[in-house]
């Protein structure tokens, strides 16, 4: 699989490490080494069907610590870092690209570039191996064609290396084994964040109030857009002083824009939405809370006193929660009633703008791990290997900015174990003056095509007014969000199976669901733009997006093994071929069905089981978002809709209809459905 490193496997602040055997079992072996400047390491190796644990205790704890092999190629993961060093050594001067090869990073941490959301797993489907060194302090990541490193800076007393070996399956259930082992949570997201949601930042930047914010979402609603949850995330804290401007004014509205937040809020869960505040780690200098968490050491400390950071937001001196001291976790969580108090039940996590500091990649970890244990919904934005929210946001992403590196992003966290992607409000942030925001054929453009690409992921959100632009555009944002909300419960009977066995089946990116096929690599890049993923075993995303959104109409899209249908036409196409030019209006669904043909799909209020005649036999399990009882479907070769009968195990006839281009009928929890005729 991969070639031991030309000059040591080990180094030691530096230096090579000469190990020699001192034991061994059926399973493990154990070795003592040193290196020429009398430093020592101690290695258990365990060996596993699937894994190999390298478990090193250092007798110098702070001492420098790598493990280092022969390279290979293409490589994948690393989740925001994976865009936060754009140029690789095998891209040839493109901006971004999937494949991690020749990423170099001696000081891997949270807060480069972009990257919050952190994982240093890197797999190599190709060679069908991965590899993991979990600490959450800076660590070092090289991967190349000619030599592979993972590190600690500053190595604890023991250190955890993981060697993962298998196809992706076995690979993606070993890794979320060792996160979970390792203490680091692994959650089944709620199905309400799966749903269509609205932010106010998008919608009105600072702008927010009781009326601004009532009027753009019932406008919503009233417009046929399927919300599910809301963010008020700016502007409810009050006005004066400016210590207030912070998501931690625990309890404080500004009485003038907000007089009664307890009814704003019920007007809004009447109508079966989350409401949702921005949330940090956060307390400004001189706030509200603030003596308080200085007065019995809440904070992270330097020499003995609460440190204070300066960042990106708030723009004030602030302090940080020491969110792994328990004594000031109850502390914010008795804050954070205060907020709950009003009704509020989600939290967009958003602590961003510390690269200055040396922040440990699991500072905001503790805080979402006990959110989430309260069934609070969160938006995820940082942590370190956690999945402890119900969605996984990509960094702010606008207009203004290279629209390769949106899904780039996205992919990577899929590839890294954090396949709940949110990709930001549909068009960005107008409110911040970051772009010019008239309504140019450009910006309509890319408001259709931001809203198709947002649409296949495990959910997307709204801001910019749709019908604030010509109804060509306001129709193909709409029917965006209708077909989210159509395949939402397809994509959450595919979260339980990825909370179950690690495996990313809301966003699978081609190299791992055909890792043996070379036409599925080389395209999730900002040359080819081929990015496509896989939904189930049954969907094919095949979205037209990146740079050139503006001029491209059509796409090259790969078609893997397989039979494949159209979703708008019906077509099947065979699978094993680039289908060249293929025309891609804005108007178009980027959708392939193909696989078992099976989904779940919500039609008309109901949720509804959909077989598509592609001509595959197979037994398929779903589940309906209510329920965590799988219902199995059993389906023979069928190639057309004719005298298909749905009989129930118990040989009761279903009874089923034809939508588009599916036969559909509504299941029951743990029920088994066979299916017959369809030649």
């Amino acid at each position: 699989m991969v070639t031991p490193d030309a000059t040591s496997g080990v180094l030691l602040a530096g230096d090579p490490v000469h190990f020699r055997k001192v034991r061994s079992s059926t399973d493990s072996v154990w070795l003592e080494g040193s290196t020429t400047a009398g430093k020592h390491v101690a290695v258990k190796v365990t060996l596993s069907e699937h894994l190999a644990d390298l478990e090193a205790s250092v007798a110098e704890p702070g001492t420098e610590l790598r493990f280092q092999t022969g390279g290979a190629a293409p490589a994948y993961g690393l989740a925001d870092h994976a865009v936060y060093q754009a140029k690789y050594e095998h891209a040839g001067g493109q901006s971004f690209n999937t494949d991690v090869t020749g990423f170099s990073d001696d000081a891997y941490l949270s807060g480069q570039g972009i990257s919050r959301l952190v994982s240093n797993f890197v797999i190599y489907p190709k060679q069908q191996f991965a590899e993991l060194l979990i600490d959450p302090t800076t660590k070092i990541v090289h991967t190349s064609a000619s030599q592979i490193v993972q590190g600690v800076k500053h190595a604890p007393a023991k250190v955890h290396l993981y060697y993962f070996f298998g196809a992706p399956h076995a690979i993606y259930a070993q890794y979320l084994r060792v996160r979970r082992e390792a203490g680091f949570k692994v959650e089944m997201p709620k199905y309400q964040a799966f749903g269509v949601g609205w932010e106010a930042f998008g919608a009105l930047g600072w702008d927010t109030n009781t009326h601004t914010v009532s009027d753009s979402v019932d406008r919503y609603l009233q417009e046929g857009y399927p919300l599910k949850w809301m963010v008020i995330g700016s502007g409810f804290w009050p006005a004066e002083p400016e210590t207030m401007h912070e998501t931690t004014s625990f309890g404080y509205w500004d009485k003038a824009k907000y007089p009664d937040p307890k009814a704003l809020i019920q007007h809004f869960r009447d109508k079966g939405l989350a409401v949702m505040l921005g949330l940090r780690i956060t307390f400004i200098v001189g706030g509200p809370y603030s003596d308080e968490g200085v007065k019995h050491g809440y904070f992270l400390q330097e020499n003995g006193q609460a440190k204070v950071y300066k960042g990106g937001w708030p723009r004030q001196p602030f302090y940080l929660l020491d969110a792994h001291n328990p004594a000031a976790l109850n502390w914010y969580m008795d804050l954070v009633k205060k907020w709950q108090d009003y009704g509020i039940n989600g939290w967009k996590e958003d602590f961003y703008g510390y690269a200055g500091y040396d922040l440990h990649d699991d500072k905001v970890d503790p805080t979402n791990d006990r959110l989430f244990a309260q069934k609070q919904l969160i938006i995820e934005r940082n942590g370190y290997l956690s999945s402890n929210g119900d969605l996984h946001r990509i960094n702010d992403f606008n207009f203004n900015q290279d629209q390769d590196r949106g899904p780039v992003n996205a992919l990577a966290l899929a590839y890294s174990g954090f396949p709940f992607v949110y990709p930001d409000i549909v068009g960005g942030t107008f409110g911040e003056n970051h772009f010019r925001t008239a309504r140019t054929p450009k910006m309509e453009t890319y408001m259709m095509r931001n809203a198709r690409w947002a649409s296949l992921h495990a959910s997307m959100g709204m801001g910019e007014p749709p019908w604030s632009f010509r109804k060509e555009v306001s129709d193909v944002m709409l029917a965006s969000t209708q077909l989210h909300a159509r395949i939402a419960p397809y994509l959450y009977s595919n979260a339980r199976k990825a909370n179950d066995d690690g495996f990313p089946w809301t966003m699978t990116p081609l190299p791992i669901a055909f890792p043996g096929d070379a036409n599925a690599y080389g395209r999730e890049n900002s040359s080819a733009r081929g990015y496509e993923w896989m939904i189930g075993d049954a969907m094919l995303a095949v979205p037209l997006y990146g740079d050139d959104y503006a001029t491209a109409i059509t796409r090259d899209i790969y078609l893997p093994e397989g039979r494949w249908m159209d979703y708008d036409t019906g077509k099947v196409y065979e699978g094993r071929q680039t289908l060249k030019g293929f025309a891609m209006p804005s108007t178009k669904t980027p959708l392939f069905i193909g696989g078992s043909g099976v989904t779940l799909e919500e039609i008309d209020g109901q949720v509804r089981v959909c077989v598509y005649p592609i001509g595959n036999a197979s037994t398929v399990q779903v589940t309906l978002p209510e329920s965590d009882k799988p219902i199995t479907i059993k389906v023979p070769a069928i190639q057309s809709l004719a005298n298909i009968k749905v009989a129930s195990s118990t040989g009761a006839n279903i009874a089923a209809r034809t939508d588009g281009h599916a036969l559909t009928f509504v299941p029951q929890p743990g029920a088994t459905y066979v299916l017959s005729g369809g030649r």
